[in-house]
C-alpha cells in the first residue's frame, strides 16, 4: 500500500536500499530507515506540535525501538518517547531517548514497576485502576519521587481494540483523582484514553473518536470542581495535520509514531508534510512453479486497509522503476511467514539473490525482522548506522563472533 508513494516521495531511498543489499552491507528480513528523512519528519512535527503547545512522545515499536531512528527523533527535536511496554521503554532510554509516558497501551508489571520508577523516572505515567496507581506510587517513593499519574478513562460509546480494554469510568474521574492524590508517592496529572483519532475508510480521513469527546467531558467535569492544571493525552494515528483537531479539544500531549515515519493511513492516499521514510527489505531464496520465494521473518501488514494486491520491487540493480514491480503473496497471519511468494509470469522475472522491496506500515516489534538505520540517503552517500534486533539491540550481522 505504501510502495507507490515511496516511490514517488523517497525513490532515492528504495535505491540506497537495493544497492546496499547487493553489497552484503544489510540483510534480508529487514526494516529499513531513512534516518534523514526521519529527522526531518521530527523537526516538522515538532514545529508544528510548538505552534499548538503540545508536549510530543515518540513512539518507536512500529521500527522496532532502533536507537539510530530514536536519535534521528531526537535530533529533529523531540527528546522523550511513550513506551508501549517496559522492553520500549528500556530500549529507548538506552538509546538516550528518554520516557515521556509510560503504562500505556500496556500496563506495567507488578514487580517491575521499581525500575520504572527508579531508572526509567517517567514524566507521567498511566494506570487502568486502583490496584496499579498504588504499585506506581509505591515504586516511586522508594525510588524518592513524586510520580505523576494519568489515568485512563473510557464510557459507553468509547472505541478500544479487543484485548486494550481498561480503565476508569470517566463519570468517576473526580473521585479517581482524589484517590490517586491520596496516595504516598503519586499525584494525578491528567487523563488519556485510545484511540483518540482513528483512520475512516469510507470517508478517507482521519476522524476523533467518541473517545475523544470523553477526554474533553472529563477535563471539563474536573475544571468546574477546581482542577484545571489537566493533562489531555490523546494519541492514535497522528500525523501533523491532525494537531489542530486534538488541540481543539483540549489535548495537551500527542503521540507520533507511524507519522514519524510517514505511513499513517492517511500518508497513503495523501501527501502529507512528512515523507516515508520505512521500508522492508528481503531478497530472492528460490524459484518453485511459477513462483519466487522470498524470505520472511517481516511479513506483517497493519492491517488498516482492506485486503489489496501486495506488491513489491524485485531487482539487482538500484531502481524505484514501476517495471520492476510484481505482485506478491503474502502468508496468512495464521501461518509462519518464512516466505513470501513473488508471481514470476509477468514482466519481473525474479532470479535468487534479487533484492525484494516493499512498502509496509508494519509493525517490527512483533517480527523477527532486523531494524537498519540508514544515514546519507539525501545526499547520495547512503551509509549504514546501526543493525539491531526487535529490541533495540545491535547486531553481529555479517560477522559472527
Amino acid at each position: 500500500m505504501f510502495l507507490d508513494v515511496l516511490r514517488r516521495r523517497n525513490p532515492a531511498f528504495i535505491e540506497a536500499a537495493i544497492r546496499l543489499h547487493q553489497e552484503g552491507r544489510v540483510p534480508a528480513n529487514a526494516y529499513l530507515l531513512d534516518l534523514d528523512a526521519v529527522e526531518e519528519n521530527a523537526r516538522h512535527f515538532r514545529t508544528a506540535a510548538d505552534r499548538h503547545g503540545l508536549k510530543v512522545f515518540a513512539m518507536t515499536k512500529q521500527v522496532g525501538r532502533n536507537s539510530g531512528f530514536c536519535q534521528a527523533v531526537m535530533r529533529g527535536g523531540i527528546d522523550r518517547s511513550v513506551a508501549v511496554d517496559m522492553a520500549c521503554a528500556v530500549a529507548c532510554d538506552r538509546a538516550g531517548l528518554k520516557t515521556g509516558h509510560l503504562g500505556h497501551l500496556v500496563q506495567v508489571p507488578r514487580r517491575e514497576a521499581p525500575m520504572a520508577a527508579s531508572r526509567l523516572a517517567p514524566d507521567f505515567w498511566t494506570v487502568f485502576s486502583r490496584e496499579k496507581a498504588q504499585e506506581a506510587a509505591h515504586a516511586a517513593k522508594l525510588a524518592g519521587r513524586t510520580q505523576p499519574l494519568l489515568a485512563r478513562i473510557h464510557t459507553e460509546k468509547d472505541t478500544f481494540y479487543r484485548g486494550h480494554e481498561g480503565g476508569f469510568p470517566a463519570e468517576d474521574i473526580a473521585d479517581v483523582a482524589a484517590m490517586i492524590d491520596g496516595l504516598d508517592g503519586a499525584r494525578f496529572a491528567g487523563l488519556t484514553t485510545f484511540p483518540a483519532l482513528l483512520y475512516d475508510q469510507e470517508k478517507k480521513k482521519v476522524l476523533p473518536t467518541h473517545n475523544l469527546s470523553t477526554l474533553a467531558r472529563a477535563a471539563e467535569a474536573l475544571a468546574k470542581i477546581g482542577r484545571t492544571d489537566v493533562e489531555v493525552n490523546a494519541p492514535g494515528t497522528t500525523s501533523s495535520i491532525v494537531l489542530d483537531t486534538l488541540a481543539e479539544a483540549g489535548a495537551t500531549q500527542c503521540e507520533p509514531g507511524n507519522g514519524l515515519h510517514g505511513t499513517t493511513p492517511l500518508h497513503a492516499i495523501e501527501d502529507l508534510p512528512e515523507r516515508p521514510a520505512v521500508l522492508y527489505l528481503s531478497e530472492v531464496s528460490h524459484l518453485h512453479q511459477q513462483r519466487a520465494y522470498c524470505f520472511g521473518g517481516g511479513l506483517y501488514i497493519d492491517p488498516v486497509f482492506p485486503d489489496y494486491d501486495v506488491q513489491a520491487i524485485v531487482s539487482d540493480t538500484p531502481t524505484a522503476s514501476a517495471q520492476a514491480m510484481a505482485s506478491v503473496e503474502i502468508p496468512p497471519p495464521s501461518a509462519i511467514d518464512y516466505y513470501g511468494m513473488i508471481d514470476t509470469t509477468g514482466a519481473v522475472k525474479p532470479k535468487a539473490g534479487d533484492s525484494v522491496v516493499f512498502g509496509f506500515r508494519g509493525q517490527a516489534f512483533v517480527t523477527r525482522a532486523y531494524t537498519v538505520g540508514i544515514s546519507g540517503v539525501s545526499s547520495g552517500d547512503p551509509k549504514v548506522v546501526t543493525i539491531e534486533n526487535p529490541f533495540g539491540v545491535a547486531q553481529d550481522w555479517p560477522e559472527l563472533r
